[in-house]
């Protein structure tokens, strides 16, 4: 590339650092009159807007998190002419990785909240997912594998970082899988069946966002050891929640109107007594 085109992609890696580091989780509490910084964990991510605000708006959160990953990818793919081209030039390749690692840096860095920040999950998963298909792949697996893990052992931080781990490795396996059926574009039919090792910036930078999640959730690891992290509730335990709460909501109406009846009945004692002075008299 040519020095206006390095000047061009700098300008660009910083717009999705940027684009990143927008605390979509933070803001949804915020119009809805909370700071999820002061609830829970404390964190600006999907896990704890919905655990604060509700699943509905946690899935909000991860959705929008993962979009400010995937986009700048995405584009940056297409305007590279990397998409779906597993034996592009490294330096090629790692100019296109580059844009997923500064969103996810920026959102773990926040420049709108004193460079403080989320735990990467989302943005890194909507990065890996535009990185198609050496990296989308993967991540597809590895969602899986974090699906998994919550159900079994209803830890959200642990299954992240569980996730994490296995990324690098699946993304190792998806050379060999893709050649066998025939997954990745043939730029010269004359090269065989498909390129043999174009894998490791893909590795490398696989390796580098499963780190930033796995220190990012350094302290949901030591509570879990400790035995004071707290687990996803399950479907039953939501259900006998929702009924308390239903219950309770309804006890309170049947006091108040309890309560409003008294005074209907204080106000006819009160009607009648003028009525009784009177006739005494």
């Amino acid at each position: 590339m040519t020095s206006e085109q390095w000047l061009i992609w700098a300008l660009c890696v910083v717009g999705a650092y940027v684009l990143g580091g927008v605390p979509f989780g933070l803001l949804i509490g915020l119009a809805k009159g909370v700071d999820v910084r002061q609830h829970g964990s404390k964190n600006i991510g999907a896990s704890n807007v919905g655990r604060t605000l509700g699943r509905k708006w946690g899935v909000l959160t991860f959705l929008l998190d993962g979009l400010k990953g995937f986009a700048p990818v995405f584009i940056a793919g297409f305007a590279l002419g990397t998409v779906n081209r597993p034996d592009a030039p490294v330096l090629l390749a790692w100019a296109w990785l580059s844009f997923g690692i500064a969103a996810i840096l920026g959102h773990l860095y926040s420049p709108f909240l004193k460079f403080k920040g989320g735990k990467g999950v989302a943005t890194g998963f909507g990065a890996l997912l535009a990185v198609f298909p050496l990296l989308s792949l993967p991540a597809l697996a590895a969602i899986v594998v974090w699906a998994i893990s919550v159900k079994t052992t209803r830890y959200m931080g642990f299954s992240s970082c569980i996730a994490a781990v296995t990324l690098p490795l699946f993304t190792f396996a998806v050379i060999p899988f893709g050649n066998a059926i025939g997954l990745f574009a043939q730029r010269d039919p004359a090269a065989g069946p498909g390129p043999t090792w174009p894998l490791w910036p893909y590795m490398t930078a696989g390796l580098i966002m499963a780190m930033l999640v796995v220190m990012r959730h350094r302290s949901n690891l030591k509570r879990m050891l400790e035995g004071t992290e707290p687990k996803v509730k399950s479907r039953s335990e939501r259900q006998a929640e929702k009924a308390a709460r239903a219950a309770q909501a309804d006890g309170g109406t049947a006091g108040h109107a309890g309560v409003n009846g008294g005074g209907v009945g204080e106000a006819g004692v009160s009607a009648e007594r003028p009525d009784g002075a009177m006739a005494g008299r």
